[in-house]
């Protein structure tokens, strides 16, 4: 069956379904029987609701903020959410650990009965499926806001399902940006039916009258990725999750340092999927954003961290983004203990609740860079359709193969990984070396313009030197990377 941006009719989707059902070894949870699902979703109180938290926090211009956190061990994971919300989160996450994400379900299954018996977590998250609808549902019922999965798998179908019956009313993800950033041998046609999948589920949902919510993974390699490609890629995906009838969607973005730059993605990324999902005639969906604080590397020094992260809420608030994905101060260390992620949570608060209210002056220099976003994200669209000759899912295959869309420094072999991209002189995100993405000459000018300028201004060739320089600047305190003399 050929990949197409159609919708899946009930029937087809019920019949795939059922090959989900038998295809798992796990086992089929007779809690996920639509029967017991749809009553149980219903009488969710809406303050559980992800999709009427974020509607409420937007139109109040509030930013909401959302840590990330999971371990394997059902009563310590409870404990770690209680924690966070306690902290001051508003919406609570359920990272998924590695082996999941990869469906290697008895390796999970292993991993987190060795957990429960030396009572340390051997697993990087929490193994949805091995764990089951019962278990997600003592989750929920255990805290008092909203539940989302945050994970990074290609195929989340089954997982998608349990976290839905459990209550769970959002899951993040996409067939792009859960597989390009995060696998290496997965055909993007296969991982873009096993999303369709995921969205159909969520539309059938929401044919039954329950709203659940579907968040497109903004940052992608969460490394120096100019802030067009990552919108481009967000509003496809929301494209597409339409089409099989999701109605609440939060768009995201990864900061990338220079404040004009990210206030400015932010503003385009909210105006153009809203614009996208019209013209394509999508016009009943609630669209959101989400700011992710700074996802490259992190300074070792914990005072320094703080730093990092309050300068990140800061620019969240200004933008007006919906929500925010906070970071910790041991993020350099590895996985935090659930007190370090709660003062990333409680500074991100704080922060939010003095910045509340401001707002960022539409200047002149904040106008021209969200119309340069605008301009270059309208670009990448228009070569995707073009590409699939009308349809969206056949165009993002065809623009990837072409190097059309391109991800920098992605590990996908279906990603052409042919740009590169470098900062300019004031810390905006460029590019250096194009390949063959799809800007027009004007644009590929701009960012030549930009770049030189700056090599011009530290007195070195334009090199993939800059690149590597821009990697690990912000570790070590500044957002340019410039030479030692400078």
């Amino acid at each position: 069956m050929e990949l197409t941006n159609k919708k899946m009719t009930e029937a087809d989707f019920l019949a795939e379904r059922e090959k989900v059902r038998q295809e798992w070894s796990t086992g089929w949870d007779p809690e996920l029987d639509f029967s017991v699902s749809i009553p149980y979703l219903k009488q969710i109180p809406d303050h559980k609701i992800f999709a009427k938290k974020l509607l409420k926090a937007k139109q109040a211009s509030v930013t909401m903020v959302q840590p990330r956190a999971g371990v394997p061990v059902l009563s310590e994971h409870i404990k770690l959410m209680q924690y966070l919300e306690n902290a001051g989160a508003d919406f609570l996450p359920t990272t998924v650990d590695s082996y999941t994400r990869q469906n290697r379900y008895r390796e999970a299954e292993k991993g987190m009965r060795e957990s429960e018996q030396i009572g340390r977590a051997l697993l990087n998250g929490f193994p949805v499926v091995n764990h089951g609808v019962k278990n997600c549902k003592t989750v929920l019922e255990s805290v008092n806001v909203p539940l989302q999965a945050r994970h990074g798998t290609p195929d989340a179908r089954l997982l998608a399902e349990i976290i839905h019956a459990s209550g769970w009313t959002s899951n993040e993800g996409g067939g792009i940006s859960y597989n390009i950033p995060y696998a290496k041998s997965i055909p993007l046609e296969v991982s873009l039916r096993n999303w369709q999948y995921c969205d159909r589920l969520v539309g059938f949902y929401q044919e039954q009258g329950i709203t659940i919510n579907r968040e497109p993974f903004g940052p992608l390699t969460g490394t120096l990725v100019p802030p067009s490609i990552s919108n481009a890629v967000g509003i496809l995906e929301a494209l597409l999750a339409a089409e099989q009838g999701v109605k609440s969607i939060t768009v995201g973005y990864g900061m990338g340092g220079n404040i004009i730059q990210d206030i400015a993605a932010i503003q385009a990324l909210q105006n153009q999927t809203e614009f996208y999902l019209a013209k394509y005639g999508y016009k009943d969906c609630d669209v959101s954003t989400v700011f992710h604080q700074w996802m490259g590397g992190f300074p070792e020094d914990e005072s320094e961290a703080m730093g990092l992260i309050s300068l990140s809420a800061t620019v969240a608030t200004l933008s007006q983004a919906t929500k925010m994905i906070t970071k910790s101060p041991h993020e350099s260390i590895g996985i935090p203990t659930k007190e370090a992620n709660g003062f990333g949570v409680k500074a991100s608060k704080f922060v939010v609740n003095l910045v509340k209210g401001q707002t960022l002056p539409s200047t002149n220099l904040l106008l021209a860079e969200r119309y340069q976003i605008e301009r270059e994200v309208d670009s990448l669209i228009h070569c995707v359709v073009e590409a699939g000759k009308g349809d969206l899912a056949q165009g993002i295959v065809k623009a990837f193969e072409q190097g059309l869309l391109d991800i920098p420094f992605a590990p996908s072999r279906y990603n052409l990984g042919k740009i590169l991209p470098a900062r300019d002189n004031d810390g905006n995100i460029r590019i250096l070396e194009f390949g063959n993405l799809g800007f027009t000459d004007d644009i590929k000018a701009f960012h030549r313009s930009k770049i030189s300028e700056r090599a011009a201004f530290e007195n070195r060739t334009l090199s993939f030197q800059l690149t590597i320089d821009d990697v690990y600047s912000v570790s070590t305190g500044k957002l340019v990377g410039r030479p030692k003399n400078r």
